[in-house]
């Protein structure tokens, strides 16, 4: 899994947070609404997330933690789940016949 540099998340996550309260302060602004609603987009792309709230909260844990930390804390599970679920899992079983 490829993450952003830091600086690059700490920048967007910045420019997104200043754009929020301009919006809230002229929220029927159009321009301003857009430029907000890009800053909300980019940051979307660069955390990898849908909503542009999950995304700045992502950006803000990611920014606080250790690299190890934010991919543990991932979607609130520790990665590797799939992995232990797998080694954990019965033996596949094959859907030739049998001799």
């Amino acid at each position: 899994m490829l993450l952003p540099a830091k600086a690059e998340v700490a920048r967007q996550l910045r420019r997104y947070r200043a754009w929020e309260r301009v919006m809230l302060a002229s929220p029927h602004d159009r321009t301003v609404r857009g430029t907000f609603e890009d800053s909300g987009y980019t940051l979307c792309v660069l955390m990898g997330k849908r909503c542009a709230r999950e995304a700045a909260d992502a950006a803000e844990r990611y920014l606080r933690s250790t690299l190890t930390g934010y991919l543990r804390e991932q979607d609130g599970r520790p990665r590797g789940d799939r992995a232990a679920r797998r080694a954990q899992s019965p033996e596949r079983r094959s859907t030739a016949p049998r001799p």
